[in-house]
């Protein structure tokens, strides 16, 4: 059994309420005593979980130079899904899918951030290569505040492969692109749909922008070129969900 750390309240109040039974036991910073933590304390005591008050500085030397807000935990680690995981995940599926595909985002603060914005716009996974890519790190957990523990991650060995099945399934691949052909608010994203961006600063390669169904891009109007990819996957996830919405309303 694989055990890492991971920190921070939103983290460990989202496994205590999705997965407490991942959770070994929980570190807390001597002198903390504020309400949220202290209802986190008493949680995981009636569950169970061994709850221990460490020295600040102690923690920090298990966890690192991170902002760790106090507390941490012990947990049996879970592996992300694979091809097979993801098929499952289709089949199973009663509304269109929809997904977002991260072509090789290296910084765990932008996949958490994405997985977070997925998360809260109700989109059924997310895809990621297993080369060249940010992993599902204890920065990238507390990133996505709590949404790594709720949003399944698929973790493939060939996207572009996997792009093509997922067209054969009748899903429609928008690729947000600087130089794409049409602006992204003029995309009809209401039916089975996977948003796809490239990573930082690269973009996406040029198997998996020509993988896609067709290209946007997004308006800018001021100086800068384009938007942190996280940005990007906001925009693109809620413009999605705009559409949806006012399809259910018609």
């Amino acid at each position: 059994m694989k055990r890492e750390w991971v920190y921070g309240l939103h983290v460990i109040e989202s496994l205590l309420k999705h997965a407490p039974e991942r959770v070994l036991r929980i570190a807390v910073a001597k002198g903390r005593e504020d309400s949220r933590l202290q209802s986190l304390i008493e949680q995981a005591r009636a569950m169970g979980i061994a709850v221990e008050a460490v020295d600040r500085d102690r923690l920090s030397r298990r966890l690192g130079e991170v902002v760790h807000q106090g507390v941490a935990a012990e947990i049996r680690s879970a592996p992300p899904g694979d091809e097979r995981a993801l098929d499952a995940r289709l089949d199973a599926l009663e509304a269109p899918p929809f997904l977002l595909v991260l072509d090789g985002v290296q910084d765990p603060h932008n996949l958490g951030a994405c997985l977070r914005s997925a998360d809260a716009a109700g989109a059924h996974g997310v895809v990621v290569p297993r080369d060249r890519a940010a992993r599902l790190t204890p920065a990238a957990r507390k990133a996505a505040s709590g949404a790594a523990e709720t949003l399944p991650l698929f973790v493939v060995t060939n996207l572009a492969r996997t792009l093509g099945r997922l067209r054969e399934r009748g899903i429609w691949l928008h690729g947000l692109d600087v130089r794409g052909d049409s602006l992204l608010f003029e995309a009809d994203l209401t039916g089975p749909v996977g948003l796809v961006l490239g990573a930082e600063g690269k973009g996406m390669r040029r198997l998996i922008r020509e993988a896609c169904d067709a290209l946007h891009r997004l308006p800018m109007r001021g100086h800068v070129e384009s938007l942190n990819v996280s940005a990007t996957a906001a925009v693109a996830l809620y413009e999605a969900v705009r559409q949806r919405i006012a399809v259910s309303r018609s």
